[in-house]
C-alpha cells in the first residue's frame, strides 16, 4: 500500500472533542441539545445503527429518546408521532432511522419533520437552503465528506471532485456542498451514474473522486489517477463464510488495488462511516444553538 491512510475514526474523534464545548456553552444558557430517534420496527442493522447513535450521545451529554413504534403502524399514527415530536421543546433534532416499512412513504414521513429539528439535512427546505448556499443544517454523510477532505489536508477548492453516484442522501448533495462559492467548497464537480459514458475515463480525471455506488468494489486501480484522493463512502455486506456472522464489509472501493496507485484513500470500515454519526451530533447541537438564537 502506497496511499496514505485517512483515518475517519480519528478526525471525527476532533470534531465531537471540539462539539464539548459548545454543548457546554449551551449548558451555561439552561439548554441541554436533544435527539429524538424513532426506530420504526425490528430490522437488525437498523437497531444496530440506533444503538451506535444514542451511544454516542451519551459520551457527549446529549439527551437522546428512542421511540419504537411496531412494524405494522400505519403512517397516520407515525406522523401523529413525529407532530408530537415536533412540538416537544425537548428535542431539537428529530432523526427518522431508515430504511421504513413497506407501507410506509419514507419521503412523506421524513418530510412531515419540522426542518428546524431535521438533522439528517434532508428535508427539501434545508435542501434547498443548501442549494441557495445558506444550509444550516447539512446532509450528514455528505458534510462528514467534506470535513474529512479538509482536516486531512484535501482542501476541495480548485479541485476537480468526481462522484460516482447520484443519489439524494450522498451524490446529489455532496455535488451541492462542494460547487459552493465558499471556504471548504469551491471545487469543480463531476457526477457520474450508470448512464455516463466511459466512466473509467471520467473517474481518472479526478483530482478527487468519491465512491458512492452501493456495489462493492465497483471503483478499480484502473479507474484511478495515479495520486488521487480516494473517498470510499460504500458500506456493502458482502457473504463470507469464513466470518462467524457470515459476512464482511466491503467499500465501492477495491481497496487493496487502489491504495497502490491513490494518494489517499478512506478505509471500510473507519472512514466516512464515523463522520456520518459525528455530523449527526454536530446538527443537533447546531439546531440547539439556532433555537437559542431563535432561529424561525
Amino acid at each position: 500500500m502506497t496511499a496514505r491512510l485517512i483515518d475517519g475514526a480519528a478526525i471525527a474523534a476532533e470534531l465531537r472533542y471540539e462539539l464539548r464545548s459548545r454543548i457546554e456553552a449551551l449548558r451555561e444558557r439552561a439548554v441541554t441539545p436533544g435527539l429524538a430517534v424513532v426506530l420504526v420496527g425490528d430490522d437488525p442493522a437498523s437497531i444496530s445503527y440506533v444503538r451506535g447513535k444514542t451511544r454516542a450521545c451519551e459520551e457527549l451529554g446529549i439527551f437522546s429518546e428512542t421511540l419504537r413504534p411496531t412494524a405494522d403502524s400505519s403512517e397516520a399514527a407515525l406522523l401523529g408521532l413525529i407532530a408530537d415530536l415536533n412540538a416537544d421543546d425537548r428535542f431539537h433534532g428529530i432523526l427518522v432511522q431508515l430504511p421504513l416499512p413497506e407501507q410506509l412513504d419514507a419521503r412523506h414521513v421524513t418530510g412531515a419533520v419540522d426542518p428546524r429539528k431535521d438533522v439528517d439535512g434532508l428535508h427539501p427546505v434545508n435542501l434547498g437552503l443548501l442549494l441557495r448556499g445558506d444550509g444550516q443544517l447539512l446532509p450528514c454523510t455528505p458534510a462528514g465528506v467534506q470535513q474529512l477532505l479538509l482536516r486531512s489536508g484535501y482542501d476541495p477548492s480548485g479541485r476537480h471532485v468526481v462522484i460516482c453516484g447520484r443519489s439524494n442522501l450522498v451524490g446529489k448533495p455532496l455535488a451541492a456542498i462542494l460547487l459552493q462559492k465558499a471556504e471548504g467548497a469551491n471545487a469543480t464537480v463531476t457526477i457520474c451514474h450508470t448512464a455516463t459514458p466511459d466512466l473509467a475515463m471520467v473517474a481518472r480525471s479526478a483530482d478527487i473522486l468519491v465512491a458512492a455506488m452501493g456495489r462493492p468494489r465497483a471503483i478499480t486501480a484502473e479507474m484511478v489517477r495515479p495520486g488521487a484522493v480516494v473517498i470510499d463512502v460504500g458500506t456493502n455486506r458482502v457473504e463470507d463464510p469464513s466470518r462467524k456472522r457470515g459476512y464482511h464489509l466491503a467499500g465501492d472501493v477495491d481497496f487493496e488495488a487502489v491504495a497502490k496507485v491513490a494518494g489517499a484513500i478512506t478505509p471500510v470500515p473507519g472512514g466516512v462511516g464515523p463522520m456520518t454519526v459525528t455530523m449527526l451530533l454536530a446538527n443537533t447541537v447546531r439546531a440547539a444553538e439556532l433555537g437559542a438564537l431563535g432561529y424561525t
